[in-house]
């Protein structure tokens, strides 16, 4: 467990803060990279309301809790910080993971804004505490399946682990494609070993191998072993959850790590304040700013536009969500109902189908948009 340094900006005659709890993973078997970049991009925003003189007088503070990858741990630190009075909780990454989190804030009645999880059901029941900044699965993933017949490829095999997030993204597949003339076929990673997986692939005349599981382990594996079959040299190897956004993907791949289409949710041109933020993150990254980053640097931006306007009261912030306006660095950012998913919803923001430039593989090409 950890709290963000001291709050920057001017000098605070009230010493009382405005907290705001973090979820991020930020230690194995949480994806550390997007943790490290979600990180980024709130902690950014928090010291940018600061240095404008806070909320109403008195300074952000963001209470960072590390889930880890963790449902449980994360309904845990939901507990903390609402034991701890902050006045919202903001964050994570994993699917299963924000879920655990908005199910206890729901229940506790604290408003959270899920920034990064994509999971159309991220509550069982429609709430009104939980809003949330990423498109639903359901929305990116139809526009990956768009890509994927534009492509040519039909016959999409899936290389999957058990886990509810995948199991809703080959859900969402399968029905988008089984109206085009599109077949999918699971092949489970726990029973198949890299080699087995590639006979299968030839087995099924798969034309693209979609990952549908964890990194580094076994998506880096499984790629290597397909890449280095020669019966597959024509299969689009694709990652529709992002894989091979962050560096360390090109850094363990090099150039096998290239040419695999995945999906990222940004514009094809940033605006003038999404190219300074973008700035402000590659600076503190010391590299490029994932989407990740963004979707933080927007989340405490509508957090703090709610508690400037509607104060610190939780049913006040959570009541709110409706009214939300706010210019954030991909567009602008307002909360509706959308069918289907139970929360307050960004719809949409851009969705893009990228991948690394084989000539140039720290380069990215957008191949789709949606």
């Amino acid at each position: 467990m950890n709290t963000s340094p001291s709050p920057s900006g001017p000098e605070y005659a009230d010493g009382s803060s405005v907290r705001l709890g973090a979820l991020v993973p930020l230690t194995r078997p949480g994806w550390v990279e997007a943790g490290r970049h979600l990180l980024a991009g709130l902690d950014l925003a928090v010291r940018e309301v600061n240095d404008a003189g806070g909320i109403d007088g008195r300074p952000l503070e963001l209470v960072v809790r590390d889930t880890a990858a963790d449902p449980e741990r994360a309904a845990a630190a939901v507990d903390e910080l609402a034991g701890l009075g902050v006045a919202a909780v903001a964050g994570e990454y994993h699917s299963v993971v924000a879920r655990a989190a908005a199910t206890r804030a729901d229940a506790l009645g604290v408003p959270f804004i899920c920034s990064s999880a994509v999971l159309d059901a991220l509550t069982e029941e429609p709430t009104e505490w939980v809003a949330r900044l990423a498109p639903a699965q359901s929305h990116s993933w139809r526009i990956y399946a768009d890509f994927l017949l534009g492509a040519g490829r039909h016959r999409i095999a899936v290389a999957t682990q058990p886990s509810v997030y995948w199991a809703s993204g080959t859900r969402i597949l399968r029905d988008h494609l089984a109206h085009r003339g599109g077949t999918v076929v699971e092949l489970d990673t726990n029973a198949l070993t890299p080699e087995a997986l590639c006979d299968a692939l030839v087995d099924h005349g798969a034309t693209a191998l979609l990952l549908l599981v964890g990194h580094p382990e076994p998506a880096v594996p499984i790629v290597r072993a397909v890449r280095g079959d020669r019966r597959l040299g024509e299969i689009l190897i694709g990652a529709p959850a992002g894989q091979p956004e962050f560096p360390e993907w090109a850094t363990l791949l090099g150039e096998d790590g290239a040419g695999i289409p995945f999906l990222r949710y940004l514009p094809e041109r940033l605006g003038p304040l999404g190219e300074r933020v973008g700035k402000e993150l590659r600076e503190r990254l010391g590299e490029a700013p994932s989407f990740v980053a963004f979707e933080g640097w927007d989340t405490v931006t509508v957090l703090a536009e709610v508690l400037r306007s509607h104060g610190t009261d939780p049913a006040a912030i959570a009541g709110s969500w409706p009214h939300v306006a706010v210019e954030g660095t991909r567009g602008p950012i307002r909360f509706s109902r959308t069918p289907g998913i139970g929360v307050r919803q960004w719809a949409w923001p851009p969705v893009q189908v990228v991948d690394r430039d084989p000539a140039e593989p720290d380069r990215f090409r957008i191949l789709h948009a949606g």
